[in-house]
Parts: structure tokens; sequence; C-alpha cells
């Protein structure tokens, strides 16, 4: 099998990279691993525009299915029969002519006698024959044929007996000569023994001369390899799909072809060479399938030039399977042989095949990916797509009539744009909006110029309200959160609460601590990397003193959003380190009801979405709102983003119509 590097010419179906983001993108948020996202898709695969593109899981049964079915059409027992059928044939051309002098008198008896004696040895002769075709072709290379056609018949199989085996021979090691002559056969040997010296050079440590041997073999190998290394891993791949064509017949089989080799072709120093090549090239490459077989198990014979085919064919396709196997990544995949594929699978898995290996390069000109000491990463862009998606996602499934929509109606004297505008008042701020403004002019006029402007023709931009909402987001990362399966939904949340403040709210702040054992601080850039804790723990306490040191250095008004599916667990003591227990001592309890009263002594609102609340989880957090003031939500991780996004805009909102009434 040979390969081609994708060099951007291959077509197929669309794919673009917004596809690749919005199907990796769940899996980018719960993992934070692009290399584990990218590889999870090559194995599934996906649809694209009511198109599949098949993953490699699908790719390797196809290859398993092509393999099956050639196992179960053909027969290597077949190999020899066209030869034999072809010999038996001269055979029986012979005696007919024997018969035919034995039933003819010319009217002299001393004639007539030895004829017939000449011709009864001749049946004699070809009675005698081996049974094997070796043994019968090597005896009537001796014959004197007494029938001129078969002698003719006889001629053309050893001619194409020849002319087969040297491809065959041939065919071990190279792939560039077709229509194989005796002058072939000797520069193939002129090759091996040139190839043998470079190896021993190779051993002495001596630098071969690779270039003039591709100089003067070069046209034995069409893939053109770049290096000694890369043309001997090439000629150990064909050299071991041929022996496992001769480990797939029956020893008797082999027999026949070894015997049928040496009568015909009858020059040693080229067994030598190839067999020292080929001992070699096992030494080199251990691994290269020499010891394979394959088991036939059709009714269709196989004769020896269609047998070679199919089990090259066989050869393509295990080498095929195990390239899909290594592909750990897109790239890898660059190096298949495309037109070979869809010869082997079809023109789906052709395009498949194209379509996984351009996922990268797709991904790093839309700027979304870029390759930092050989790992793939995602760009600043890659993580705002990710958040603008959640964000997107989450404000899809809330019904119209439900309130939380972006719209606010109020407008007022401000510094954010609102990108929409209204009549000058007295007053206004005199942010002129010039195309509507001279387009007013022009109605009022009718148009010519110059163009006389007016007060009433102006036109100004409004702007909201200015306020500041500084919030601080807990996210729990205990390990609780993902066996109940709440993890992927609150950090969609908090990346789509990230890309609809980065969005709508760019004044605004939001600091992240995630919290399990402990607690940390993270940046929300650093959201789409963020995973849970392999311990046990749910620490609040440190978690809203971690956001009380955020919140500290924030202007603006000030809460907490907590989003957690357990009670607490976890505290820090006062020699600063964790203390885990469950049921909840009592310590932690009032540790973290202390930093709730802190909170709430700074003007820091605490509101409280609760995941799979237990009556304990319950009470305490009652307990949380009954002393800050804040709010709690029953929720589940099918409508948490409903309730976060919802009460953010509504708290929001509210903010802002108090400021217009103040």
């Amino acid at each position: 099998m040979s390969y081609s590097r994708w060099d951007g010419t291959q077509t197929g179906f669309d794919l673009s990279a917004a596809d690749l983001m919005s199907e990796m993108a769940d899996d980018l948020v719960y993992h934070g691993d692009l290399n584990a996202a990218l590889r999870r898709l090559m194995q599934q695969g996906f649809d694209v525009d009511g198109e599949r593109m098949q993953g490699i899981r699908e790719l390797l049964e196809q290859l398993r299915q092509q393999r099956q079915d050639r196992l179960d059409q053909f027969d290597l027992g077949g190999v020899y029969d066209e030869i034999a059928r072809d010999l038996n044939e001269v055979i029986e051309t012979e005696k007919r002519a024997l018969d035919d002098v034995l039933g003819t008198e010319s009217g002299d008896a001393r004639r007539d006698e030895i004829a017939r004696r000449a011709a009864e040895e001749a049946q004699f002769h070809l009675d005698m024959l081996p049974p094997d075709l070796a043994g019968q072709t090597k005896s009537l290379q001796d014959y004197d044929f007494t029938s001129a056609e078969a002698q003719r018949r006889f001629d053309e199989l050893l001619e194409r007996l020849r002319e087969q085996l040297m491809q065959q021979f041939v065919d071990q090691m190279t792939e560039g000569v077709d229509g194989m002559q005796p002058e072939d056969l000797q520069r193939a040997k002129d090759m091996m023994a040139e190839l043998n010296h470079m190896l021993d050079q190779r051993a002495n440590g001596e630098e071969p001369d690779f270039s003039g041997f591709m100089n003067r073999f070069g046209d034995f190998f069409p893939e053109n390899p770049e290096t000694l290394d890369e043309l001997l891993e090439a000629m150990a791949a064909r050299m071991a799909a041929m022996q496992a064509m001769l480990n797939s017949m029956t020893p008797e089989q082999r027999a026949q072809l070894e015997a049928l080799s040496d009568q015909l072709l009858e020059d040693m120093d080229l067994r030598w060479q190839a067999d020292q090549l080929g001992r070699s090239l096992q030494q080199l490459f251990p691994d290269a399938g020499w010891d394979s077989e394959q088991q036939f198990q059709g009714l269709d014979p196989l004769d020896l030039g269609s047998g070679q085919q199919v089990l090259g064919e066989l050869a393509d396709i295990d080498q095929l399977e195990q390239l899909l196997r290594g592909a750990t990544n897109p790239g890898a995949l660059a190096e298949v042989d495309v037109e070979r594929a869809r010869e082997l699978m079809g023109d789906d898995a052709a395009r498949s095949l194209e379509q996984m290996a351009e996922m990268t390069k797709l991904l790093e000109d839309a700027g979304l990916i870029e390759n930092k000491d050989g790992r793939l990463e995602m760009t600043p862009r890659a993580i705002r797509r990710l958040g603008q998606q959640a964000l997107a996602d989450l404000f899809r499934k809330l019904r119209h009539d439900r309130p939380g929509g972006h719209e606010l109606a109020q407008t007022g004297v401000g510094h954010e744009r609102d990108y929409s505008t209204k009549p000058y008042e007295f007053g206004d701020p005199f942010n002129l909006d010039i195309q509507r403004t001279i387009r007013n002019a022009i109605r009022r006029t009718g148009g010519g110029t110059p163009v006389p402007l007016t007060p009433d023709d102006f036109e100004v931009e409004r702007t909201e309200s200015l306020v500041k909402v500084s919030t601080v987001l807990m996210l729990d990362l205990s390990l609780s959160m993902p066996m109940r399966d709440n993890f992927l939904p609150a950090k969609k949340v908090a990346m789509a609460l990230h890309a609809l403040m980065s969005s709508q709210y760019p004044r605004d702040y939001l600091g992240v601590v995630a919290f399990s054992e402990v607690a940390r601080k993270i940046r929300p850039e650093q959201l789409p990397e963020v995973s849970w804790d392999y311990v046990y723990g749910t620490n609040m306490q440190h978690g809203f003193l971690l956001a009380r040191e955020l919140l500290a250095r924030q202007s603006g008004t000030k809460q907490i959003i907590m989003i957690t599916d357990g009670e607490p667990t976890a505290h820090i003591t006062a020699s600063g380190k964790p203390f885990f227990s469950y049921p909840p001592s009592q310590e932690t309890v009032d540790r973290t009801l202390s930093e709730v009263a802190a909170c709430t002594r700074e003007g820091i609102r605490i509101n409280t979405f609760m995941l799979d609340a237990t009556p304990h989880l319950t009470r305490f957090i009652e307990q949380i709102t009954k002393m800050n003031g804040g709010r709690a939500f029953f929720t589940t991780n099918e409508n948490l983003g409903d309730y976060v996004l919802v009460d953010f805009v509504e708290h929001r909102r509210a903010m802002v119509q108090g400021r217009r009434t103040a």
C-alpha cells in the first residue's frame, strides 16, 4: 500500500471549523482537553448536513468486513488449477497425436514398426510423468513432442509461467515493474545486490550512497522514498505480504511454488540475494507481519496471478487497519493513500478519511487551535466561541413568555451604548447618530444639496443606565458532580455566564472560585480546562472566603452565585489544613455559616442553585438565605442554565430600573 500526504486538492462533503467546534463542544466543556476531544470525534464520527463522516470505529468495521468477504469468497486451492489444466491439455493433445501415429499404416512394415515403438515409448513416458506440476514441467522440457501444436502450447505455458514467477518474485520487493522480462530480472538482481551492500555498509558504520542507488533503480519504487529507511520499510511490508501468501498455502502448495521457481528461474545468485535481503529485513522490521496468514474458506479458486492480487488487497487492508488503529490525531491520517482506500472501501469511506485528515487544518485556519510544542491547544477565540455556544444553547431553551429575555425596555443617560436611537430632547447627551439625522433632514426637505439641518432632525443614540455588578461564581467540583451527571451542565452555565457578561455587560466583573475539598481561584478564561477533582469534600467555607477576597477589590453591587449538589462536608482548620467529614461535622457547619455572616456584613448577596437537593442540604441553604437575604433555587441539571441566566438578567434589570427611578 502506498501513501500520499493530503495536499488540499481532495474533495468531499462540506465541513467547516464551526461544524467541528459544535460537535466537540460538550466534550471540550466536560474535559477541557482538545486533543482528547479530537480523538473521540475521529473515533465516533458525526453527521454533516445530512451526510455521515464515518469515524474510525466504523471504518475499521468496514475493513474487517472487506477482509472477511474475500476470505469467504476465494480458495487458494485453485492457485495451480489453471496451470494443471493447461498442462493436461498439452498432454492430451500429444496423446491424440500419438494415437494417430499408432493408427496409421504407411505400407512400409519396418517404418511402421519403428514409428509404433517410438509412439509406445512416448505414451509410456507420458503415463509415467510425476504427479506434481514441477516434475511434469521438468520432464516435458526434455520430451520430444510429436505434436507441433502440443509443443507450441507447452512453450507458451512455460513462457507464461516464467513471467508470472518473475513478476511474483520481483513483486516481493517492488511494485514499479510490470510485464517482467529477463533483462528486468537481471536489474532486480543487481538492485538487491546493491541493497545488501548498503546494509553491510550501514552495519560497518559507513554511510551508503542512497541518492546514487535511487538514480539507478528509482523506477522500481514509484512511491519515491526519501531515505533508505523509508525504502527498506516499504520493501519489508511487501515481502511480508508475499510471505503471508505462502503462509496461507498448504505445505503441498508451497512446495509446488518453490519447485516451479527453482526449475524455471534457475538463478541461484538471484535466490541468494533475495534470501539475504529477506533475512535482513526481518531483523530490521520484526513486526511487519512475517508470520501472518489468511484462512480462505470460499469456493472461487484463485490462480497464481489473482491469488497475488487478493493477498495484496488483504495486505493493504491490514496495513490501513494498522494505521487507523494507531491514529491518535487527524495529522496521522494525512498519510493515507485515499485513492487506494477508495478502491478498497468505496467513496463514502474515502471522503470520511479526507475530512478527518483535514480537521486540524480547518481549525488552525479558522484561528481556533494552535500547535504548541507538538500539542494542540485552543486559542482565546475558540474559548470565546465555546462560551457563546453554551450561552446560545441555554437561551434557545428559554420559552419566549418566560421572564429573563435580553431586551431591556428602559433606557437612560449613561455611557453604555444600546445601539438604538431616539429624537433628541433637551438634556440628552449629544451622541448624534449622523446617518439617521441626515436621513431625517432629507425626508423633511425632499433632497438636494446642501442638506440644511434643524434641531428637529437630530437623532441621538440611546444609552443604558450605567450600573456595575461584581459577581463571583462558586462552582462545585466535588466528585459527586460528575457522578450525578451535574458537572457538564454546571460548567456550561459557568461558560455561558462568562460569555454573557463579556459580550453584554463588559463593565461587570466576574470571578470564579472552584471548590471541592479545598477551594481555588481560577480565571474565567480557564473555565474550558477545568475538570472535577477526584476527592471527596464540599468546602463552601473556603469558597466563600476566597470569593470575599475577590470581591473586596471590586465596586458596585456584589453577589455570589453558588452552584452545588452537596451540603458542606469540609472546611479549613486553624492550622490551614483541610478537614473532611461526612455527615457534616458541627464545626464545618459553624465555620461555613461564619463566612456567610462575613459576606452579609460586607454587602455580598449569596444566591444558591441546588442540584439534587437533599433534606439536609435544603435546610442548610435555608439557613444561608435567612442570614444573608439572598435567594435559593431548587433545580435540576436539565434546567439549571435557565434558572441561573434568567436570575442574573432579571437581577441586573431590577438594578437598572432602580437606578432609573432613583
